[in-house]
């Protein structure tokens, strides 16, 4: 079963990410902050990283960037799920490190979207690296991510 991380300092919006998730047959993993995010994909190795930007202890831009810093850690799919939403926060987002963007308030279908474009994506290539180490679908990334995934 695909594992899902929600990085998220607002209970209400996780409650919403997780109900939103499992009613999609998804495992959800549940963190309160950047910190004890990084620790989880340390600890769990999820699948996917739904990522707040704005939390308590490390923010959403600390996290991805210690990420990104990690061979073993950066082809990890990571969604900004933010309220950043004014003119250019998307291109910023992105040209930072996130894989996709989706804006507060969330809408339901662009979350299945954008989960139903990376897990793809995730999946395509663990078929095309089998074998050469590393948790499946945490291979590919966007251009310009560095390390091999093992």
């Amino acid at each position: 079963m695909i594992r899902i991380l929600v990085a998220e300092d607002n209970a209400v919006n996780r409650e919403l990410l997780r109900e939103l998730l499992e009613a999609r047959g998804y495992t959800v993993l549940e963190a309160c902050d950047g910190q004890q995010a990084l620790q989880m994909i340390e600890q769990a190795l999820p699948e996917l990283l739904l990522l707040d930007i704005g939390m308590p202890v490390l923010d959403g831009f600390g996290v991805i960037l210690k990420i990104r810093e990690n061979p073993r850690l950066a082809p990890l799919p990571v969604v900004a799920v933010t309220a950043y939403a004014m003119r250019g926060d998307r291109e910023k987002i992105l040209a930072s490190g996130f894989d996709g963007y989706l804006s507060k308030p969330l809408n339901p279908s662009s979350l299945t979207e954008e989960l139903d474009r990376l897990l793809t994506k995730s999946t395509q290539s663990a078929n095309q690296d089998e074998g050469h180490g590393g948790p499946p679908g945490r291979k590919d990334r966007a251009a310009g991510a560095s390390g091999s995934g093992a």
